[in-house]
């Protein structure tokens, strides 16, 4: 393979790791440690490129103040580690799901790596479900994808709404959860399920349930997978709130506690539907009942020229 010059990497690697500069320019294998290095403080000191992080740097765009650039979030995430994968709300905002700005970029890494804060945003890594590793299955429900020329890691939209209601705590609180998941007009259910028998958590499974139940109009849901993840569902009474265990109303099917909060706002929706529906219905009578009396009363020379039915 053909050595790359800097500056063509550059324009390729917006983000980059150390050893992906060397993988590319040093392809050979025959430039010293030394010779790497002199190259990068170079492009350094010019303002080419900025160091972030120990083995961790990003471009400067030409003619750009280095203090001032700006670097791409999801890049920046997508490249801590080598094996990092967007997940949790950051898997959402990159999939333009997400209803606000978040500051903490969430990503998947079999490291231990330090949390990363870069100016005003906050870079955490989150250990892949024990069960999937012991599977070996942690990278199922990830795609491949491309940003800026680049290619990087993230949970599908499926994956995605099974690792938020298994980790709440990571996406910001339940309601905060719920408006983003409502947020994804379309689920493969399929996909859903596969991922939820992997993670083998039982609450989860009744989460999940609980939450396409509520939605299974909007997403169409065949109550053939409500079944198999009620087949799945803890076999004693489990708080859909683990952490101080919040009161709230028992849900057989899914044998559930689930919060009041989160029961009345599907209530409000409902709620919310029903009063659209019925004064689309009010309305169209109306308009109805007005066209009709209109048409009745069109004549020409006293003779009725109209008279049909909508």
């Amino acid at each position: 393979m053909q050595a790359m010059i800097p500056q063509v990497f550059f324009a390729r690697h917006l983000v980059f790791r150390y050893e992906d500069f060397v993988a590319a320019i040093d392809s050979s294998g025959t430039c010293s440690p030394n010779t790497i290095n002199a190259l990068l403080t170079h492009y350094k000191k010019i303002g080419r490129i900025v160091h972030l992080r120990r083995g961790l740097y990003a471009v400067v765009p030409e003619g750009s103040n280095p203090k001032a650039s700006t670097v791409d979030p999801f890049l920046l995430c997508s490249r801590i580690t080598e094996d990092a994968v967007l997940a949790y709300h950051t898997a959402l905002g990159f999939h333009e799901r997400a209803y606000s700005i978040h500051r903490r970029y969430l990503y998947f890494s079999h490291r231990d790596a330090r949390d990363y804060p870069y100016r005003s945003l906050y870079f955490q890594s989150v250990h892949f479900p024990k069960k999937l590793l012991k599977k070996n299955r942690e990278f199922y429900g990830v795609s491949d994808v491309e940003r800026y020329g680049m290619g990087i890691r993230v949970t599908t939209l499926e994956r995605t709404l099974l690792d938020l209601l298994d980790r709440p705590e990571l996406g910001g609180g339940w309601e905060g959860i719920w408006r983003l998941l409502e947020s994804v007009e379309f689920f493969n259910l399929d996909q859903v399920v596969e991922y939820t028998q992997l993670m083998g958590n039982n609450t989860t499974s009744a989460k999940v349930g609980y939450f396409l139940e509520q939605h299974r109009d909007e997403l169409m849901v065949e109550e053939r997978y409500l079944e198999i993840l009620s087949r799945n569902r803890p076999k004693k009474p489990h708080y859909m709130v683990r952490t101080g265990r919040i009161s709230g109303r028992f849900l057989e099917r899914c044998n559930l506690i689930v919060p009041e909060q989160i029961v009345d706002r599907s209530r409000q929706e409902d709620a919310v539907i029903n009063t659209l529906c019925s004064g689309y219905h009010s309305l169209r009578w109306a308009w109805r009942s007005a066209f009709l009396w209109v048409i009745f009363r069109v004549e020409i020379h006293g003779r009725v020229i109209m008279w049909n039915t909508i």
